[in-house]
């Protein structure tokens, strides 16, 4: 009986002792090997300084895979503040409360990549002292990443594995179908792993055209001519650069075609496609050379600097909801927060905007000093705060939906189910066909979108004790 009783929403399900231990295994066991691998990587690089080896290909390879790590960690955090400041995002998320993921198993799938990630770097550094060639281990660390979210098996959380590639296929096909919280909650999330996608990209064009297979033992080694993987020489790399904000581009004109309304939905397609014009003139910045080089520098600072004021902006005011003006004691907040410090969000809007405007030192030092070195270093950087960033995002955008929580793409919340008798039947039938029974089916739009009223309704037979309802009836947005 125990397996048949659902657990309630509200209520933290407790994992499993086995899962406990294994999330502290794990855990321990990743953070030590991350200190081994940052002491050979430091010994490597000190005994081969001055012999021109390239070890950025090697970074930018296992980066990716680092910021996937990361953010399923810090996505546990988040699950966990969730589940303590009483932020339903079950109900937000439409999640089955059986089977939903807990903090820990997230935290116990982070630190089993994580574990997996320093193996197979140590395994790249003391390459010379195993029979696996170098090469081969990135390729055996992503293709376990993909058979584990792939893998048909009803094993390793295979109902949760399996709910989020439909929400990944659904992000992809947004323009062919309605779009609800989690679809676009989701490819916000893609928007701060975009690194993730262009890293994933450079691998395979490293493998496909820079790699020397046969000579690439114990080191990587390059064929010789130009190297075109990690620059702008061809289109693929833009055109990847920019499908996150794509992907939110079209999801916000679904909306527009759902609902008929321009604010917000134009408005925020708008907002995404400013990072098209910032990915367009950027990638003629690096591809150009002479006075040209200059004027699209201009060009992309402007672009940047509206891409980052605006999205800023959205931020604060729509996503978290923030600069309520009834917002009372809450200076600059809004009237009801969840989260017990006031503190919280003044530090987040700090945080945002700083972040926000984190491309102006990688920017101002590639101008000013024009070396690669200190653009890769600062790439390597600024990707795992971006998606701090997001972390930080995520708690206010789900308190915002949290008290939000009547828009048109959300679940029902409370759904009374009584017995109807065949007297109860007639009556509803009666009902129907009057005027307002089948209004929905008229067809009419030029109605307020806002609205309330008490309606009377004939009582029951089978609700002798339900009292009149007044009914309030809101078509909100999912962002505001």
């Amino acid at each position: 009986m125990k397996r048949l009783r659902v657990p309630p929403l509200g209520a933290a399900q407790p994992a499993p002792a086995w899962t406990t231990f294994r999330v502290g295994l794990y855990c321990g066991v990743f953070v030590a090997l991350t200190v081994t691998v940052i002491i050979a990587g430091v010994v490597k690089l000190v005994e081969h300084f001055g012999d021109n080896t390239d070890v950025w290909p090697l970074i930018r390879i296992y980066r990716g895979g680092f910021l996937l790590i990361e953010f399923l960690f810090l996505l546990g955090i988040n699950t966990y503040g969730w589940r303590q400041a009483g932020v339903n995002h079950v109900l937000i998320f439409e999640l089955n409360p059986r089977n939903n993921l807990s903090h820990q198993h997230l935290f116990e799938i982070a630190g089993f990549l994580g574990v997996l990630w320093c193996v197979s770097i140590l395994s790249c550094l003391f390459a010379e002292n195993t029979l696996i060639p170098i090469h081969m281990n990135p390729l055996a660390l992503y293709g376990f990443f993909f058979l584990f979210l792939i893998n048909p098996l009803k094993t390793c959380y295979y109902k949760s594995r399996f709910w989020l590639l439909k929400l990944l296929f659904r992000v992809v096909t947004a323009p062919f179908h309605r779009v609800g919280f989690a679809d676009f909650w989701l490819a916000d999330q893609l928007n701060s792993l975009v690194v993730v996608l262009m890293d994933l990209e450079y691998m395979i064009c490293f493998y496909s055209l820079e790699l020397n297979w046969t000579m690439s033992e114990g080191e990587l080694w390059i064929k010789e001519g130009e190297r075109i993987c990690y620059s702008y020489s061809y289109g693929v790399r833009a055109v990847i650069k920019c499908l996150p904000a794509w992907f939110r581009f079209v999801q916000c004109l679904r909306r527009y075609r759902d609902t008929k309304r321009a604010f917000p939905h134009l408005v925020n397609a708008g907002k995404y496609s400013t990072t098209f014009f910032v990915v367009i003139f950027e990638a003629l910045f690096k591809t150009h050379s002479g006075d040209e080089r200059f004027v699209f520098l201009y060009i992309m600072i402007a672009c940047r600097i509206v891409n980052s004021c605006y999205t800023l902006l959205w931020d604060l005011k729509m996503d978290w909801g923030l600069f309520d003006r009834n917002a009372g004691e809450n200076t600059l907040l809004r009237e009801e927060i969840v989260y017990p410090q006031k503190a919280y969000y003044y530090c987040a809007i700090v945080e945002d905007v700083i972040l926000r405007f984190a491309w102006t030192i990688p920017l101002s030092l590639e101008v000013v000093y024009d070396r690669p070195v200190i653009s890769n270093i600062l790439g390597t950087v600024l990707p795992p705060l971006e998606v701090f960033r997001r972390f930080v995002w995520n708690f206010f955008r789900l308190e915002n939906e949290h008290l939000n929580n009547c828009g048109e793409f959300r679940a029902v919340r409370d759904i009374s189910v009584a017995p109807l008798n065949a007297d109860d039947q007639t009556l509803l039938e009666q009902m129907m066909d009057q005027e307002d029974g089948v209004r929905n089916r008229l067809g009419k739009k030029n109605w307020k979108r806002s609205y309330s009223m008490s309606l009377r309704r004939p009582r029951l037979s089978s609700q002798s004790k339900v009292r009149d309802t007044k009914v309030l009836i809101e078509d909100t947005d999912d962002d505001t």
